[in-house]
């Protein structure tokens, strides 16, 4: 099975360069859950149905257990790959395609653990989520939220956090910020309204912030304990000799559990506009996507406790960014618990450890066992 759905590119990506549909890989695990007697629901996200999610369920009744991940991947670095992304390579005891961690090895996986079950033997349902775009848009997490989709009581999801329950992760924000001034000759500096000396303003206030948020806001449970705040990207102007009209500036926010991303956007445009608000320079500010909420667990919940008994690992937290908070707003306790390390994400040569395989379907079968059974 993760031969099969590495073979099918699905890569996600926010540049329609790269983009594709990931309706081959949903159509494939739909075709092998009918077969272990799985009740399949394909939910169509785009026009023509190339984008979908997948909630596939065994047995009947409320409170079940949700497994799930993301069909899509990231783009792949062309020539940098010793094997190919998409025909699954065994060797040096390693899984290598693109997608064996992060994440389509874990839907193999779960299958392969629910196939144990029949449907008259649950006591709760199994039910197994594959949702699109997540390295993107998240439009197939946030559609479930729109519909306000009824799917279990608890959920694993099965990023790479190499078997180590996840209960914490911090929000992303990614904004635009743009400066408007007016070109002129740089002989003289009354003939425009440079952009650049604007964005320096801005720079400085944002570093100001970052240094309050810092300050408000800390959490031990995390390695970086505090929100960060990257300034990624910035651009303005077209030559030495004219004066600024216009700049451009990118940032990255990944702020704590507890702090509203709607909250922080709009205490940063304030601040932005009141630095700015005697220069005569104009402001935008715009999301570069909708933003990832913080995630938050609580440490005392039944799926958390057996996970942590289940790996021996007592449940922490990462600083990337999961479907999970979509999940709980949707009534779920949910963790993050897969078999694939982060540090393989995202990279060429990804690979999936044979040793994680029998760990992973027997954590599976012991979750499966305690929530269903």
């Amino acid at each position: 099975m993760i031969h099969e759905l590495i073979a099918l590119p699905s890569v996600s990506s926010v540049s329609p360069a790269y983009d594709q549909g990931n309706r081959a890989v949903i159509d494939r695990l739909a075709e092998w859950l009918d077969g272990l007697g799985f009740a399949t629901e394909i939910q169509s996200l785009s026009p023509g149905g190339h984008k979908a999610n997948l909630i596939a369920t065994l047995g009947r009744g409320p409170d079940g257990l949700v497994l799930a991940g993301h069909t899509d991947t990231v783009p792949y670095d062309e020539g940098r790959w010793q094997h190919d992304p998409f025909a699954m390579t065994e060797a040096d005891n390693r899984l290598y395609g693109l997608g064996t961690s992060d994440m389509k090895s874990f839907l193999a996986l779960a299958i392969e653990a629910a196939r144990r079950y029949r449907a008259r033997e649950l006591k709760h349902p199994i039910i197994i989520l594959a949702t699109a775009d997540e390295e993107s848009s998240m439009i197939g997490a946030q559609s479930l939220v729109n519909a306000k989709s009824r799917l279990g009581r608890y959920a694993v999801i099965g990023e790479p956090t190499g078997m180590k329950p996840i209960r914490l992760h911090k929000g992303i924000l990614m904004e635009a910020i743009r400066v408007r001034g007016a070109s002129g000759h740089s002989s003289d500096p009354s003939l425009g309204n440079n952009a650049l000396e604007g964005m320096h303003q801005v720079l400085g206030e944002l570093l100001a912030w970052r240094t309050e948020l810092q300050a408000r806001h800390q959490n031990p449970a995390f390695l970086v304990p505090v929100p960060t705040l990257n300034l990624g990207h910035i651009h303005g102007g077209d030559n030495p000799n004219r004066i600024c009209a216009q700049c451009e500036l990118h940032i990255d926010l990944r702020p704590l559990p507890g702090m509203d991303l709607d909250g922080l956007r709009a205490e940063m445009r304030q601040r932005l506009e009141a630095r700015l608000a005697d220069t005569g320079l104009g402001l935008e500010v715009e999301p570069l996507f909708s933003g990832i909420p913080a995630m938050e667990t609580d440490a005392g919940a039944a799926i958390v406790e057996a996970a942590e008994e289940l790996t021996g690992h007592t449940a922490g937290a990462v600083a990337f960014g999961t479907e999970g908070p979509y999940l709980n707003e949707l009534g779920m306790d949910t963790i993050i618990l897969g078999p694939g390390d982060i540090d393989q994400a995202h990279q060429p040569d990804e690979y999936l450890g044979l040793d994680r395989i029998e760990p992973t379907l027997e954590v599976l079968h012991g979750l499966i066992r305690k929530f269903c059974l």
